[in-house]
């Protein structure tokens, strides 16, 4: 372990762990290697941690010390043992000047932190003027730390100076790759750091004569484009041109050329990119394209020496050829192609065959005639019996898509023959290829039933919903289809084996058709009803439903077997199943009537299904939906899926069809119609809505994080502009506020009490209220306070609308150790009041004018104090104008006032009675906002049962 250890470990710090200075570090790895038992490796470890912890506590350690002691905890974290204790030292030592020492530091964070750590936004700003350095190392540096464990926050506040270092005209070329990758790391974690405005620049320098820098950017452009092709259009052009100077003017340097390919990793990118956009129909840039994709054909058909050579040239190659496929205009291109194609799907390699067939699998999807795919069709067939399982389901895709009228049977035959011993993990998928190609080149109508009866029954538990649904769509669209499927499926029902699908099929077709068989021999009623009744015991509910159904529908179709039915009923109405035995006890209800006009009208033979999108597609489009690249075509984007209609013709339209929207509890079996209601969800469309994604990391600035002793400041603050807000032996907090209308501004005070510096200050808002609260950030604290110095902060808060939730700060610090503290901001909807002064006629007169519910609210609490002194303080703390002489009553308090925000003024009277000698409250709030009185009694109320503030 500790020899491997070591391995990873001096690849990871380079030259240090080699360094004749640093021969602590070297002795303390030999040790630990030169270990023969685990207990010996442990005792040594443990006395190192003592002893680092303990000049960790003495400090005034130098920066050399510091180094040596971080190296020997990285290299004992890689040995798995917990160095929690060592991370603010790692932390300071990104802020060193010297750049070994700085190289640690960035090592261990990236080592030691994660992307929700709660020390990583103490690094923000160290990093930040790292990436303002003038030295590149410095740059590097920063770059690798954000690209490792950068996560939304840092990425947020970082991007900006990542974007300048790679548009930089002075940044140096490794710097420029560093910024490019990074930002790209970052996008996929926070796509919205990424302003569309640098969309140009950045496509810019994909004209970097750098080989190392382009490549780098065209990986950015690549991902940008896919997510925002209109604001990346510019790049196509780019690619094509870039491509060209690589590939036919061959304007590339020797470091670049990897076996006589140059630049094997630029051309795919460039390629590739290029499949993301539409065909370009400007003359210039598709001869670009038609002279580099000719020269890479051209420099395939030489023969590789080796394995490298072979790997590089293929994949430009495969790359090129998708390319051609995509353009779709190129004719001797593409003959050139069905050719090489041929030889690659023949190959010993698999990596070879299984690229052949999936560039075949895009060619057929884009070629006007299947003929040169043809001619390897027994070929392709035999990629269905590979050793690898990827070349079978790439095998399976081909087929798919070369399948037309000519050649659907015997791919259809040949994949059902396949199905028995396909795997299980692409079962499902063959069934839902075959039952489309099934149905797109049906022509006769027997063969299709024949088909799809015989492959539910092969396929049993991998057959999807969406395909027996279908079925029972085409019989019930098609007139010449429902009597050979009736016979044919109640010959399966009546097979001691038969599969719960084939079951619910025939409950329908049988219910809905059966009566077309009932003098056929062997299909008379009573063998249909034994058919159902045999299998009820076996299947599960879903399906006992609609075998209950289904004898409904007999009960009006069949009167000579009416009593056995009526028997099933009364049997299965004492089933345990709530649902099943409801619906035997409605079914015999309906079907015990005296007057069969009800059992008639809602068993009525159903009416066609409308057409829509075919559920088979949509399905097949979302299995096989692009996780990667986005490029621009799709295996099912050739043809679509055609519908048998009533008259049995075929109908090829990509809208033809009607989507499957049968329950499958069978519920829709025996009500005329229901099946044409498209707004029935499946259980999984369901579950479609639902967000299954896990909770990101914990809000610390959020009210449910504040910090023990937030209250009495904040307590004090409700009723004062101005004042301490938090206070603690190393800091204190003070707040000074103003409020005009509906914007407030509050001004927060940070002074460090203790006798060293803080470090790392930072503070975070969350705005609970983020509809009707509006905060705007005017001015950040310092992030380093010495002793006894202040740093301030302004944030502007506008109020928009009634709010109820006042902002919380989170404040952390680096001060010997990381502290932070959650306090909640005394923001509330009073101070946004203005007191108003009324005569006692327009009081009263308003007052009956508001009214009672629902502009009133009233409530009774005990009272800590109902002195008339601190009644009155504590109204005019909360912006009431206290109107004397107003109430009858002296002890009595009556108060008016405003509301002021954005959507309006608001207001607001206030009448108060304590009870002296019982020491409660009656308090009643009235206002012109129905949104206004409960909030203002509330926080009245928990102000007036507690002590006061001092």
């Amino acid at each position: 372990m500790a020899a491997a250890a070591s391995a990873i470990f001096n690849r990871g710090m380079g030259t240090q762990a080699k360094d004749n200075t640093m021969r602590g570090l070297v002795s303390f790895i030999a040790d630990l290697r030169n270990a023969r038992a685990r207990e010996l490796e442990e005792k040594r470890i443990n006395k190192e941690l003592a002893n680092i912890r303990q000049k960790f506590k003495q400090g005034n350690l130098s920066g050399y010390d510091k180094k040596k002691y971080v190296c020997k905890l990285l290299y004992i974290y890689i040995l798995g043992w917990n160095v929690d204790f060592g991370h603010l030292e790692a932390v300071n030592l990104i802020s060193a000047n010297k750049y070994s020492e700085k190289q640690i530091g960035y090592l261990a964070v990236t080592l030691f932190l994660h992307e929700q750590h709660e020390l990583l936004h103490l690094v923000v700003n160290s990093i930040r003027k790292d990436l303002a350095d003038h030295n590149e190392l410095n740059n590097c540096l920063a770059l690798h730390a954000i690209a490792n464990v950068g996560g939304k926050e840092m990425g947020e506040a970082l991007c900006a100076e990542v974007h300048r270092l790679l548009i930089s005209p002075t940044s140096k070329p490794f710097v420029k790759k560093k910024a490019a990758l990074t930002l790209l790391r970052l996008y996929r974690k926070v796509p919205t750091i990424v302003q569309p405005e640098w969309s140009e620049r950045i496509i810019a320098i994909m004209d970097d004569p750098d080989m190392g820098v382009a490549l780098s950017v065209t990986s950015l452009v690549m991902t940008l484009a896919q997510d925002d092709p209109d604001s990346y259009k510019g790049c196509y052009v780019k690619a094509a041109q870039r491509l060209r100077k690589v590939v036919v003017e061959h304007e590339y340097s020797g470091d670049y050329v990897y076996y006589k390919v140059p630049c094997p990793w630029l051309q795919v990118k460039l390629l590739r990119l290029l499949q993301y956009f539409p065909p370009s129909e400007d003359s210039h840039v598709r001869q670009l394209m038609r002279d580099s994709l000719q020269t890479i054909l051209d420099n395939a058909m030489e023969s590789p020496k080796n394995v490298q050579q072979n790997n590089a040239q293929n994949a430009v190659l495969f790359e090129a050829i998708n390319l051609i496929i995509h353009l779709d205009t190129e004719r001797d291109l593409m003959v050139q192609i069905s050719t090489k194609l041929g030889k690659f799907i023949g190959s010993r390699e698999t990596n070879v065959r299984y690229l052949g067939l999936e560039a075949m699998t895009h060619l057929a999807v884009r070629a006007e005639t299947m003929d040169p795919i043809k001619k390897h069709q027994q070929i392709i067939i035999e990629s269905l019996r590979d050793r690898d399982i990827t070349v079978r389901r790439q095998g399976l895709d081909l087929l798919y898509s070369m399948c037309d009228s000519t050649n659907s049977q015997k791919i259809v035959h040949e994949l059902l023959k396949y199905l028995q011993s396909a795997d299980y993990a692409i079962r499902e998928e063959m069934v839902l290829k075959i039952a489309i190609l099934t149905e797109k080149y049906a022509t006769d109508v027997k063969w299709y039933v024949d088909i799809s009866m015989r492959l539910i029954a092969m396929a049993g538990d991998h057959v999807s919903d969406e395909v027996w649904q279908r079925i029972i769509q085409i019989v019930t669209n098609n007139d010449e289809l429902q009597v050979y499927a009736a016979q044919n499926i109640l010959q399966y029902c009546k097979a001691d084996h038969c599969h719960e699908t084939l079951v619910k099929i025939g409950s329908y077709i049988l219910g809905e058709f059966g009566h077309l068989i009932a003098d056929v021999k062997g299909c008379s009623p009573i063998e249909q009803f034994l058919a159902l009744q045999a299998k009820f015991g076996s299947s599960p509910p879903n399906t006992r439903a609609m075998i209950l159904s289904a004898f409904i529908k007999f009960v009006n179709l069949f009167p000579e077997i009416r009593p056995q039915l009526l028997q099933a009923f009364r049997t299965y109405s004492h089933s345990l199943d709530s649902e099943l035995q409801q619906r035997a006890c409605e079914y015999l209800t309906i079907a015990t009537m005296p007057d069969d006009a009800l059992l008639r009208t809602i068993c009525d033979e159903m009416p066609p299904f409308p057409e829509r999108a075919s559920a088979l597609l949509s399905k097949l489009d979302k299995k096989q939906g692009a996780v990667g690249d986005k490029r621009t075509w799709a295996i099912t984007a050739k043809d679509g899926l055609p519908t048998l209609d009533r008259s049995g013709t075929l109908k090829r339209n990509f809208s033809a069809g009607a989507t499957a929207t049968l329950q499958s509890n069978g519920a829709t079996n025996g009500v005329n119609g229901s099946h044409t209601n498209g707004a029935v969800k499946t259980p999984i469309d369901e579950l479609a809505g639902l967000d299954l994604t896990s909770g990101g990391a914990p809000n610390l600035a959020s009210a449910s994080h504040l910090s023990p002793d937030w209250e009495p400041g904040y307590n004090r603050l409700l009723l004062r502009p101005e004042g301490i807000l938090y206070e603690d032996v190393q800091i204190q907090v003070g707040l000074r506020s103003e409020y005009r209308a509906e914007v407030g501004c509050i001004i927060l005070y940070f002074t460090n009490k203790s006798s060293a510096p803080i470090q790392s200050f930072t503070t975070t808002l969350d705005n609970r209220s983020t509809e009707h609260l509006k905060p705007d950030v005017k001015s950040l604290p310092e992030t380093t306070v010495r002793p006894g110095e202040q740093t301030q902060q302004m944030i502007m808060f506008e109020a928009r609308g009634v709010f109820t939730d006042p902002p919380t700060i989170r404040i952390s610090y680096m001060a010997g150790a990381l502290q932070a503290l959650t306090l909640q901001l005394p923001v509330t909807l009073h101070k946004y009041m203005d007191g108003a002064v009324l005569s006692s006629d327009d009081f009263f007169k308003r007052w009956k004018q508001i009214g009672g519910a629902p502009r009133e609210s009233q409530k009774i609490f005990q009272g800590y104090d109902v002195s008339s002194e601190n009644t009155r303080r504590l109204l005019q703390g909360f912006k009431w104008g206290v109107l004397d002489g107003v109430d009858p009553n002296a002890r009595n308090f009556v108060g008016a006032t405003v509301v002021h925000t954005t959507a309006g003024k608001f207001g607001c009277l206030l009448r108060l009675e304590p009870n002296h000698e019982n020491k409660f409250y009656r308090l009643t709030v009235r206002a012109t906002d129905e949104a206004v009185p409960p909030v203002l009694a509330k926080a009245m109320e928990e102000r007036l049962s507690q002590p006061f503030p001092n």
